[in-house]
């Protein structure tokens, strides 16, 4: 029933001997990626909707090794198992970094993924998990093959088996010059990367030799026996999907609490009102560069980004711009006109859903893609982040043009139309409940 990297030992199917007062769903998403928490708090949240009590129901368990947007599943009242000790700030710098492509190292030394591996396995034996469920954590491959229970990838469709399958572009410079004709040079190539290359990392392929599981590709990493795509038809396309691929929609947070009354009044005041936001894969640079280009232009600004500043930089922020914690970003349509935006799926789609037209400065080739289909809908602008410099002149062109242009305002409006139809947690609880419950 469930398919595995070919070497990887094949999962057994979910006994149901006996019917246990619950079922476990193991969620394991990356402590250190907003996006990544608050999709699986989604899904989870849904996959608990979706039954009635009873037993043999489903149940959603957490293990999160890491700490950042770890303390929004308690928010949430999950039930949370311990996991690693987590990665300390310099090393989630270095992991982010990574991801993003500025660098070649990274923290997951072998000592590392073999202590995260071994909780991992042991939360699915001591849990009797049923299915494990995971955000780009990439230990969880490991531990749900060798334990042989089915793994499920809620995740955006650039660089998934899909994307690489249909053989489609990869941005992984901005579309724009030289950017785009890199780009189309560099798709075969690129794609073999992805998915047939021995890229994985020494201390990954020996962790997963040493519990029976196949560890070649980054897609032995990245890869699940059912993927979820959380994205937009229009991102796909009309290329059929491989096998145990499910379009389910987007899936961005929905953080509990209230729109806090600074943002009212900021919304009733003369002039537009821009939110910044760059998730977790910003960086302190970025957010400076666009506080300083925002302070020069004839807008108010809420921007929740105080994760990336310190007091002191906090004080210097311009008049205009108001920095807070984290906000409930989708109860923000109808009171910000724009957004300036890093690329992150949560964060774009968020803006689509609430019609919210945006700048998007990409920092990797995921991010690159997210702002770019939009940017040929029209209800966005794709910049790079070096458009933030020096006078800006391009940026604020950009930014006049989003809170200007009724063409900008149609499209998003249409787009914001069609995102009302999509439940991505809801499609995801679904198909997981229909293949283990």
């Amino acid at each position: 029933m469930w398919s595995t990297n070919e070497g990887a030992p094949a999962p057994s199917p979910v006994r149901q001997d006996h019917a246990p007062a619950r079922r476990v769903v193991l969620f394991t998403p990356l402590g250190l990626n907003l996006a990544e928490v608050t999709r699986m708090i989604e899904v989870a949240r849904a996959l608990i909707e979706l039954q009635l009590p009873g037993p043999g129901r489903l149940c959603p368990v957490f293990l999160v090794h890491d700490e950042g947007f770890d303390h929004l599943v308690d928010q949430a009242g999950f039930e949370r198992v311990p996991g690693a000790r987590s990665f300390t700030p310099e090393q989630a710098r270095q992991l982010m970094a990574f991801d993003q492509g500025r660098a070649l190292r990274h923290p997951f030394t072998r000592q590392v993924i073999a202590e995260r591996v071994r909780i991992e396995r042991a939360a699915i034996q001591d849990l009797g998990a049923v299915a494990v469920v995971h955000g780009t954590n990439p230990t969880s491959p490991i531990s749900a093959r060798a334990e042989q229970v089915p793994l499920f990838y809620p995740v955006p469709y650039v660089f998934s088996a899909a994307h690489l399958a249909a053989g489609r572009g990869i941005p992984l410079l901005p579309e724009r010059g030289w950017g785009a004709v890199a780009n189309r040079v560099l798709r075969g190539p690129a794609a073999w990367v992805m998915g047939s290359a021995p890229l994985v990392p020494p201390s990954f392929r020996s962790v997963a030799h040493g519990n029976g599981v196949r560890g070649r590709s980054l897609m032995d990493l990245l890869g699940a026996d059912v993927t979820l795509l959380t994205s937009m038809a229009e991102e796909i396309g009309a290329d059929p999907l491989p096998p145990r691929s499910h379009r389910v929609g987007p899936i961005f947070a929905r953080l509990d609490g209230e729109v806090p009354e600074q943002v009212r009044e900021l919304a009733a005041g003369d002039q537009p009102l821009v939110y910044l936001a760059c998730g977790s894969s910003g960086n302190p640079r970025l957010v400076l560069d666009a506080m300083r280009a925002l302070g020069r232009a004839p807008v108010q600004v809420i921007a929740p980004v105080r994760q990336y500043l310190d007091a002191a930089q906090i004080a210097s922020t311009p008049a205009n711009v108001h920095v807070t914690e984290l906000l409930p970003a989708h109860l923000m349509g109808g009171l910000v006109d724009a957004a300036v935006l890093h690329g992150g799926q949560g964060t774009v789609q968020t803006a689509c859903a609430t019609g919210v037209p945006f700048i998007g400065m990409g920092l990797s080739a995921e991010q690159r893609w997210n702002v770019d289909v939009w940017a040929r809908r029209g209800n966005a602008i794709a910049l790079a982040p070096s458009d933030l410099r020096g006078d800006a002149v391009r940026f604020h062109r950009a930014l006049r043009a989003l809170l200007t242009d009724p063409g900008i305002r149609r499209a998003a409006d249409a787009v914001a139309g069609e995102h009302r139809g999509e439940d991505g947690a809801r499609r995801s609880a679904e198909i997981i409940g229909d293949l283990v419950g």
